[in-house]
């Protein structure tokens, strides 16, 4: 069952229905506010009438106004601004030229010369026009910067998912280049049952890990379960070598992070302590809360740096271009500020420390 909300729209996001509300409030209240102090001022309302028509005209115009001005916005500034204030003064000559005939029309046997009438009400009709027109291109800036504003962060949005893409497609050519390699040397070992298993769980990994998009965050929980795939390819290649450990927390289990981003952990656990030792090495995988935070941890009890091996600590794997830059970059595009990566070396071992944000969000769906 779906649920509508009413959301209510920004007052511009109709720019046309915008400029008539605008419009027709704007010039309702000058009426008002001209009509009230005529009648404040002990005049009959029939001198209502020729504030009416002054509106009526001062309306008429701006509309053509408007038109006249959306042709000069796409011109260069000195013709812009010179031909706006052209147009305000011819406008306000032909709305005082009218007012002054209704007055004198109205009033014939008032004393008042007919050019001092006239300068009146064109003074009248530049104030209005000219508030007018100072309204209509502060308005249109706004929504220009604010387009101009949108676009920029619609153009950054894009860049982070391209880059995000990118280094995500980085991956899998990495993974399939160590996977086929050894399937390729199980097939010329005639290994065909193992090359045959090697690659149906192959398939298998990239089923699952291909069902989301490049830039789309998984919960540690579905993450684990990718691990978990990728870890039983390579039992076929280091079988009890190979001891993989895992302490998830419930509370962290649905937090969000980018997909596969503790696979290249752990191959590169697999590369620098399992493959070098002829009894192998133990990877272990931690998550858990660090205040509003998630902590993950990839460690294994390989050589560490201080035993003098050497790791691709900030730098790119060594013939792939993967490594744990990669990560560090992915992290940064994702979260910004609020994430940490560090990694640590012991006699023990070696280990991978990050931190995130605890997202514990669905993501969204569309209603049926």
């Amino acid at each position: 069952m779906s649920v509508h909300r009413f959301q209510p729209q920004p007052f511009f996001a109709d720019k046309n229905r915008a400029f008539w509300n605008l419009q027709s409030v704007g010039w309702a209240g000058a009426f008002l506010l001209r009509g009230s102090s005529t009648i404040a001022n002990g005049q009959p309302l029939s001198s209502l009438i020729p504030v009416m028509i002054s509106t009526v005209s001062g309306y008429s115009v701006t509309l053509l106004i408007a038109v006249v001005f959306r042709f000069l916005q796409r011109q260069r500034p000195i013709v812009t601004w010179g031909a706006s204030i052209v147009t305000v003064v011819v406008a306000a000559g032909l709305v005082a030229f009218i007012d002054a005939w209704v007055f004198s029309t109205q009033n014939r046997g008032s004393d008042t010369a007919g050019l001092q009438l006239f300068l009146g009400a064109f003074y009248l009709s530049m104030t209005l026009l000219g508030a007018w027109s100072a309204l209509y291109y502060a308005i249109n800036f706004y929504l220009t910067v604010e387009e101009q504003a949108d676009q920029l962060l619609h153009l950054e949005s894009q860049a982070s998912s391209a880059q995000l893409a990118m280094l995500r497609y980085q991956l899998n050519p990495h993974f399939l280049f160590n996977t086929l390699n050894s399937i390729s040397t199980l097939v010329l070992l005639k290994q065909t049952d193992r090359a045959n298993a090697m690659l149906s769980r192959l398939s298998s990994f990239l089923r699952y890990t291909l069902i989301n998009e490049p830039t789309a965050q998984v919960t540690i929980e579905q993450e684990i379960e990718t691990l978990k795939l990728y870890l039983e390819i390579e039992k076929m290649r280091f079988e009890d070598r190979l001891r993989p450990v895992f302490h998830i927390d419930p509370a962290v289990a649905q937090s969000r992070l980018p997909s596969l981003l503790l696979q290249p952990l752990v191959e590169n656990a697999i590369k620098y302590a399992v493959t070098p030792k002829e009894e192998g090495a133990e990877i272990s995988v931690t998550a858990q809360p660090a205040g509003e935070n998630v902590r993950i941890i990839v460690s294994d009890t390989g050589p560490g740096l201080n035993e003098g091996f050497t790791r691709p600590n900030n730098h790119v794997s060594e013939g792939t271009g993967v490594g744990l830059a990669n990560i560090r970059d992915r992290l940064i595009q994702a979260f910004g500020e609020r994430q940490s990566f560090e990694t640590r070396s012991t006699p023990g071992g070696f280990s991978v420390l990050i931190e995130m944000p605890l997202n514990l969000d669905e993501p969204s769906r569309v209603a049926a």
